[in-house]
C-alpha cells in the first residue's frame, strides 16, 4: 500500500503521468524517516526540512500539510501495511506538476508516501571498505545540503562501488574535499577530536548528523568542530564512521591499507539504541 495525493493505494495500482517533472527533470525533494510502530523518530526535525526543502525549491506548499496531517497519513499508512514489523522506513516524496520546460508552468505539487518494513534496530555490520569516488564531484553550497530527486553522483558512486567490489563511497566536492558516504554524513576521529564537513561543503543536512553533533557535544571526552576534511587526513585518522536515520551509526572498517577502530561508533550505537528503542 501506498499513499498517492491523499489516496491509501495498491502499490501496483498507483500510477502517475509520464511527463511529470520529478521524472523529467528531477523536480522534486524527498524525506526519508524511521518509524517505530507508525511514529517517525526525530519527525519534527524531518517535517521541518522537508518544508524548508520545499520553500527553497519555490514549490507551493498546500495548507493541508500540517505535522499533524502527516502523522494521520503515516499512521493511516502504518495499519494498511500487512506486514507486522514494528519497525520501518518511510519514504515521503514531493515533486512539481506536470507543465512547462525548465521553467515550470505552476509550481503547484504531488506526493506519494510509501513504507517498508525494517527488522532490526541500529546494528553492526561488520565490514565496511569505503574508497573515493572521484570520477564526479558534488556541487558546493545549498543545494548539496537538501534531499533532491536528482542524486547522479551518488548513484554513480553507487554503481562503482558495485562494481568494483567496495561497501561504500566517500565523495568529494568541487574543492576536493571529502563531504559524505553514499548514504551517510561522515564523521572522522583523531584522538579526542570528531570533524565532520561544513554544510557549507555542500553535504546533506542530515537529521542523523544534528543528532550526533548533539550527543557528542554532551560526552566530555570529545571535541566535535564542523571542517573541512581532505582526503589526506582519512589515513591518519583513527576512526571513520557515517550516519543516517535508517542505519545509524556505520563504522567504517577499512580505507585503502588503514583499518579503523570502531569505539565511538559502538558508544554511539548503544546510547541510540537505548534511546530509541528501549
Amino acid at each position: 500500500m501506498v499513499i498517492l495525493n491523499d489516496v491509501l493505494i495498491e502499490s501496483e495500482e498507483a500510477t502517475i503521468a509520464f511527463n511529470n517533472r520529478g521524472t523529467y527533470y528531477g523536480d522534486g525533494v524527498f524525506e526519508t524517516m524511521r518509524c517505530l510502530d507508525g511514529q517517525a523518530i526525530f519527525y519534527e526535525s524531518h517535517y521541518f526540512r522537508l518544508m524548508s526543502s520545499m520553500r527553497i525549491l519555490r514549490m507551493e506548499i498546500p495548507q493541508s500539510f500540517t505535522p499533524e496531517f502527516f502523522e494521520e497519513q503515516i499512521l493511516k499508512l502504518q495499519k494498511a501495511t500487512k506486514d507486522s514489523s514494528p519497525h520501518s522506513r518511510l519514504r515521503i516524496t514531493v515533486w512539481r506538476n506536470t507543465g512547462g520546460l525548465y521553467t515550470p508552468m505552476d509550481s503547484t505539487i504531488s506526493y506519494s508516501i510509501e513504507m517498508t518494513s525494517l527488522h532490526k534496530v541500529f546494528e553492526t555490520e561488520g565490514k565496511n571498505e569505503v574508497e573515493l569516488f572521484k570520477d564526479h564531484l558534488l556541487p558546493l553550497g545549498m543545494l548539496g545540503n537538501l534531499k533532491t530527486t536528482t542524486k547522479t553522483v551518488n548513484i554513480l558512486a553507487g554503481i562503482y562501488k558495485t562494481e568494483n567490489d567496495y561497501d561504500d563511497m566517500l565523495l568529494l566536492n568541487q574543492n576536493k574535499m571529502v563531504v559524505e558516504s553514499i548514504s551517510g554524513n561522515l564523521f572522522l576521529r583523531t584522538g579526542g577530536t570528531i570533524k565532520t564537513p561544513p554544510l557549507k561543503d555542500g553535504c546533506l543536512n542530515g537529521i542523523m548528523r544534528e543528532q550526533v553533533m548533539t550527543q557528542l557535544k554532551r560526552m566530555l571526552n570529545y571535541e566535535v568542530i564542523e571542517e573541512s576534511i581532505t582526503p589526506f587526513e582519512l589515513q591518519r585518522a583513527d576512526e571513520l564512521f557515517s550516519t543516517n536515520v535508517i542505519q545509524g551509526i556505520k563504522n567504517i572498517t577499512k580505507y585503502r591499507k588503514k583499518e579503523f577502530e570502531q569505539t565511538t561508533g559502538e558508544e554511539l550505537r548503544t546510547f541510540f539504541n537505548k534511546k530509541l528503542f528501549s
